[in-house]
């Protein structure tokens, strides 16, 4: 991208800057030094990607990786999202993911094309699962958590996120967030896995805190989790 785009794109970022947000965001954001945090909240990020994918300055834009803030990579994923197309979509977000380096750009990537295409979407997701890097991972995780624990459920799906073995806190976490999901609507299903033993400790038990914390568990299945605890 020309350095004149570039220029422009990051001038309207900071020109929608809020010092007091850079600071809140910041602390949300250990893996991300906070002098890349510009601060622009995300209602005006995603008034300002509309606005953006409209333009001819935003391929160009896609193109440039990696950034240099944390909102240009925010921006780079809701502009992936917007995307209607589901092969371009998915090249743009294939080029993207390696650049990922938080938990809240990992999670703010939903491109909308990808609920109209489900079964491509499942095919991709064990790639993503067996990746060396870790919002890799986490990304493929929340699919299947967003996409498939409803209409599109199988019992095979959490066997794949059982599977994940890794040692970076933001995948375990993850991890722990599907079941804990897994639970409130596939509770059969799910709760084997506690009972059985088949998810690692920290998961385990980070699991049973998330589903004890969620409304959307009753009160007898939440006395019975907890009995669970390793």
């Amino acid at each position: 991208m020309n350095e004149t785009g570039t220029e422009a794109i990051r001038a309207a970022l900071f020109s929608m800057q809020d010092p007091g947000y850079q600071a809140f965001q910041s602390a949300l954001l250990p893996t991300v030094d906070a002098e890349t945090v510009i601060g622009v909240r995300m209602p005006e990020l995603r008034k300002y990607a509309k606005k953006l994918s409209a333009s001819s300055a935003a391929p160009l834009f896609l193109q440039e990786l990696p950034h240099s803030y944390y909102e240009e990579n925010n921006l780079h994923a809701l502009l992936i999202e917007r995307m209607p197309d589901w092969d371009s979509a998915v090249a743009a977000l294939e080029r993207f993911l390696p650049y990922v380096d938080n938990w809240a750009t990992c999670d703010l990537l939903a491109p909308k094309c990808f609920s109209e295409n489900l079964p491509s979407l499942l095919r991709r997701i064990p790639g993503w699962l067996m990746s060396e890097h870790a919002y890799t991972v986490r990304f493929g995780i929340g699919m299947l958590m967003r996409y498939y624990l409803d209409e599109q459920f199988s019992a095979d799906y959490p066997a794949l996120v059982a599977g994940v073995r890794s040692d970076e806190y933001y995948v375990n976490m993850m991890i722990a967030w599907y079941f804990a999901t897994a639970l409130a609507k596939q509770y059969p299903t799910a709760v084997a896995y506690l009972e059985e033993r088949r998810l690692p400790e920290w998961v385990h038990n980070k699991t049973i805190q998330k589903a004890v914390e969620s409304r959307r568990i009753d009160s007898r299945k939440k006395d019975y989790l907890r009995t669970l605890k390793r």
